[in-house]
């Protein structure tokens, strides 16, 4: 049976805790930083909250990105349906990761945008 310690699974998640210093609505899923950043962004936030590696359930280790934007919300730069996520490292031209919303949202330029905590994780080997 396959294990990998707790250890190797937190320094693979431990990048987006230490790096990510953004945060993009984007209006299909991202495969590069420029498409995340600026063809399929519709909105942005800085410095997101991303925590510290913990368990995950029912195995692994996960990241949760938190929720804390309704008290600084991010910035609507685009019109349209927001439907992914994407986690950036600005400084290096990073893509960190992306994946869907828990729901789309249909955004306009010129206002402001929240969403609630979600999770990033590693399952353990199987």
């Amino acid at each position: 049976m396959p294990y990998l310690n707790d250890k190797v699974l937190d320094e693979g998640l431990q990048v987006l805790s230490s790096d990510v210093d953004a945060l993009h609505i984007c209006s299909q899923e991202p495969a590069t930083y420029a498409s995340a950043t600026s063809t399929h962004s519709l909105g942005s936030k800085a410095t997101p909250s991303v925590a510290a590696p913990s368990a995950r359930t029912p195995n692994g280790r996960k990241v949760t990105v938190a929720a804390g934007l309704a008290a600084s919300p991010g910035n609507v730069t685009g019109d349209g349906t927001a439907s992914h996520y994407a986690l950036v490292d600005t400084g290096n031209s990073r893509l960190l990761a992306a994946g869907a919303l828990t729901a789309s949202q249909v955004v306009t330029t010129g206002n402001t945008f929240t969403l609630s905590s979600f999770d990033i994780g590693i399952p353990a080997p199987a």
